[in-house]
């Protein structure tokens, strides 16, 4: 019998989140997905009386053709691929992680071949510009583990985080992207020596609401390409290219990282590396999500934690551009609650968000017990 979660969500993603209308081409790209969701996202698509076109994956085949990689290869791939997704108009993309570290013996420059080729031609100049899209994970053993969670319990998360009010969560976020739009200096202090100073002003502030992502649940800008200076020690696991990172520090001078340490120092360098835009930072976000309350090594889930905010070396979005341009985007988390040692907020001096919670009155409504409703009924219709 078919999970009724199965169905409530994939009403979210069809009806919410891509607002699928008649005679709309939808591209549903499973990777490592049980064939069931599937099967129910192509029903409720033609309900919607979309046109349902379906790509499956394999992660495990995905690290083959990587390690067996070359350019012409992959760029023969995001051809035929291009081919696809400039067809359509709604994407969907469910990526199940049956091993989080299934790509961690690529080496990075068969990685980079990747990035440059299927995912900046396909997904980046695309699928993110062209059409209605959302991605999300799908949960499994290997993410409950990382979640330090049994498998059944972080089954039950997993489905009360995804199909939330995210239409409540939208108006309550958008006094917050008003307040940033209207702020020049931001000040981040948190725990250890974290003092980081930077200006987002002029930059449009973007609300996230379960348009693009699920789960969801944050505003984001980028901060002035050459603005920020100071200290950010990262205090949440981040996993990237198969590796996880722990204790990442940054120090910025006028916008660029001059130093970065981590518990994998040579292979954070590797990836700040890659070009010249990723020592500097495209992203700055407010995370508020009131059921994402532990780190778990998932970006997803991880960058929209209440209390946090995520700090992104590499490209910047084009809805919130500082003109930074790199291949690399990585979200980098900070949490300022007060078992992760606290931390605050300030706009142009004034304090917002002290401990993880938002104190200025026009911003309460972000608080975790103010978001916490009836999960989304599938109404109406930010890259990751």
């Amino acid at each position: 019998m078919l999970d009724p979660r199965m169905t409530q969500l994939a009403e979210v993603l069809v009806n919410y989140s891509c607002a699928v209308m008649p005679g709309d081409r939808i591209l549903i790209e499973a990777i490592d997905v049980p064939h069931a969701f599937t099967a129910e996202l192509i029903r409720v698509a033609r309900a919607a009386e979309g046109v349902p076109v379906v790509k499956l994956e394999s992660n495990q085949i995905k690290r083959a053709l990587m390690r067996a990689g070359s350019s012409e290869g992959w760029e023969l791939i995001a051809d035929t691929e291009l081919g696809l997704m400039s067809r359509v108009q709604c994407y969907i993309g469910v990526r199940g992680n049956p091993n989080v570290s299934e790509l961690s013996d690529v080496p990075a420059e068969l990685q980079a071949i990747y990035e440059k080729t299927v995912w900046k031609r396909v997904h980046v100049e695309t699928r993110v510009k062209k059409t209605r899209w959302v991605v999300l994970r799908w949960p499994s053993p290997s993410m409950a583990q990382m979640a330090e969670m049994s498998t059944e319990a972080f089954e039950d998360f997993f489905f009360e985080v995804c199909t939330m009010d995210y239409g409540r969560m939208a108006a309550a976020m958008r006094p917050l992207a008003e307040r940033m739009m209207r702020t020049d200096a931001v000040r981040l202090v948190g725990p250890g020596d974290t003092d980081l100073t930077f200006s987002i002003k002029g930059i449009p502030a973007v609300c996230c609401d379960g348009k693009l992502n699920i789960p969801d649940g944050e505003v984001f800008t980028a901060p002035v390409r050459t603005s920020a200076n100071g200290v950010i020690h990262f205090n949440t696991p981040t996993l990237y290219r198969g590796e996880t990172h722990t204790d990442i520090r940054l120090v910025l001078r006028e916008g660029r990282i001059v130093e970065a340490t981590s518990s994998h120092t040579a292979k954070l360098n590797e990836v700040l590396n890659a070009d010249e835009g990723a020592r500097y930072i495209g992203e700055f976000a407010i995370g508020f999500n009131p059921y994402c309350t532990r780190a778990m090594k998932d970006t997803l889930f991880d960058e929209k934690i209440a209390g946090s905010i995520h700090f992104t070396p590499g490209g910047c979005y084009d809805e919130a551009s500082n003109g930074n341009k790199s291949s690399i985007h990585w979200d980098m988390i900070l949490r300022q609650t007060p078992e992760c040692g606290g931390g605050a907020i300030f706009f142009d001096g004034e304090l917002v968000r002290k401990d993880g919670r938002f104190v200025v009155k026009e911003l309460e409504g972000l608080n975790p017990e103010n978001l916490r409703g009836q999960a989304c009924a599938g109404r109406g219709r930010t890259m990751r």
